[in-house]
């Protein structure tokens, strides 16, 4: 079935409070995509972000991020008053997240609601508690214990602490349990305001499609409450990290720093953590994104240290017995793999034997050599399509930015008779709806012909990313228009489901 739909993290929702929420504007998009015919909403991990902001560097792949916990609905439940959320600086520029603000402004808010919440609390708050305890338990220890240590990552914390000693985790759990209760109602809100904008997605006809990538960050719940299952030596130190090695576009390789997994201790209990996470990533989402996908069949391991990644070497991954225990635990569900970069031919076989959707990249079709595998006449059906990603620039960006050869060789390519670029990149889309691919995802910076001014994530580069929020005059019931005909004539648009009062008001007209 053709379908489409538009990349938009939750963080680049405008809003009044400094970063997108689950609030009113989020509701609105919902029903800008079904007036624009899309039946997917893809978005970036919910994970609470850590160094250099990056959702991809989470505190926990469990938890879900407070900074999206909407403040509007905490008003309309009484927990808070307009008062006291308008009093805070949530920075200047409605355009960017300003994650110091956030970080400062935030969780004093939160931190009030919390104090009027356990006053009375949801009758369903201690069912969340306990069936979410066999991760939540952790996080929210740890990250009570980071408030005690100012931040500092956990591997610098007393030993005791780091290597999690029983007597003195019973200790401090005490000493800190109005802490740990604060983080654990942080992750009952965003749960439960999560839920209901999910339901309402799903109401309209929309799918979300969110991300899973393959590590997780170093300091972290997850690797401090788990450090059997990665690589560290006895005192919980990394012995290798994950990485890319040396390339055409860097001479030393991408150090990325996470832990790698131990897989042959993980296949011995069936992957059961990873069984959880994807669990706990289908209760989020409808349809999951692998990100490094090329990391299950080999992964590149870097002697921890190191200070480039050209002493690395690649290792053989869990390959398709993984994803056998994927299918017999959850069965047919949607999984999207991320196949970028340099792709093996092992790497293929393990894409075509599991039957997950690879990705296509639009702009990397355009380069000197003119036979690029991502041009869409060489597409499959058995395909996701996109413009760009988050990591890449935005397609007005990119046609600003590429050379006089690839950038004619696009125009060629897709026929675009216009010299302005924003016509130029909503030609660039058409080419990318024509596609075969059975999906189709845009960025939302393409659809409003942002710059590169609103590039999402500039990889390599540690510092400005992730900040890019959309101003409430952007979707318009003009551009919803124009994106619904595109879909239409390119025969992806969205069939909603049809509800069951519709199918008895149906049945009573009839009658």
């Amino acid at each position: 079935m053709r379908r489409s739909g538009i990349l938009y993290p939750i963080s680049s929702l405008p809003s009044k409070y400094g970063i997108g929420s689950f609030s009113k504007e989020a509701y609105e998009f919902v029903d800008f995509l079904k007036k624009a015919g899309q039946s997917a909403w893809q978005v970036l991990p919910f994970g609470p972000t850590g160094y250099g902001d990056s959702p991809y560097q989470s505190f926990s792949t469990f938890a879900g991020n407070p900074y999206f916990i909407s403040l509007e609905q905490l008003i309309e439940d009484g927990l808070l008053t307009a008062e006291e959320c308008d009093s805070v600086y949530w920075g200047s520029n409605p355009e960017y997240c300003d994650y110091g603000a956030l970080y400062e402004g935030r969780f004093a808010v939160l931190k009030k609601a919390f104090e009027r919440f356990r006053e009375e609390p949801d009758e369903e708050y201690q069912e969340f508690i306990k069936e979410e305890s066999h991760w939540l338990d952790d996080y929210c220890l740890f990250m009570a214990l980071k408030d005690k240590h100012e931040g500092k990552p956990w591997i610098e914390w007393e030993t005791e602490y780091r290597n999690r000693d029983k007597k003195a985790m019973s200790v401090v759990a005490e000493v800190l349990a109005d802490t740990i209760e604060f983080f654990r109602f942080q992750q009952y809100e965003f749960m439960k305001q999560w839920t209901k904008l999910h339901e309402y997605a799903a109401k309209n006809g929309v799918s979300i499609i969110g991300d899973i990538p393959i590590y997780v960050a170093f300091d972290s719940a997850d690797t401090w409450a788990n450090p059997d299952m990665f690589r560290f030596d006895e005192e919980n130190v990394p012995t290798v990290v994950a990485g890319c090695p040396p390339d055409a576009f860097s001479a030393t390789g991408q150090l990325w720093g996470n832990p790698i997994y131990r897989w042959d201790k993980l296949k011995k209990d069936g992957y059961s953590w990873w069984m959880r996470r994807i669990a706990r990533c289908f209760s989020f989402y409808d349809i999951l994104r692998i990100d490094h996908f090329r990391g299950f069949d080999e992964y590149y391991a870097v002697p921890y240290g190191d200070e480039t990644a050209e002493n690395g070497k690649w290792e053989k991954g869990p390959g398709m017995d993984f994803f056998k225990a994927v299918r017999k635990k959850f069965g047919d569900v949607e999984i999207i793999a991320e196949d970028l970069g340099i792709i093996t031919d092992s790497v293929r076989e393990l894409l075509k034997e599991t039957g997950f959707p690879g990705m296509k990249v639009l702009q990397f079709a355009f380069d000197d050599t003119e036979s690029s595998t991502y041009l869409t006449y060489k597409h499959e059906t058995n395909s996701v399509v996109y413009t760009g990603t988050h990591d890449n620039m935005t397609t007005r960006g990119w046609i600003e930015s590429v050379s006089d050869h690839d950038r004619d060789f696009a125009r060629r390519y897709i026929n675009s008779l216009y010299t302005d670029y924003g016509q130029f990149t909503w030609d660039f889309i058409r080419e990318a709806f024509r596609s075969p691919a059975d999906l189709c995802i845009v960025p939302i910076q393409d659809f409003l012909v942002k710059g590169n001014e609103a590039r999402m994530n500039c990889p390599a580069v540690g510092s400005g990313n992730w900040q890019w929020r959309a101003l409430p005059n952007y979707l318009s019931d003009d551009l919803a228009r124009s994106i619904a005909e595109l879909t239409s004539v390119y025969g992806r648009y969205a069939v909603l489901p049809v509800s069951s009062e519709e199918e008895e008001d149906a049945a009573e007209e009839e009658e």
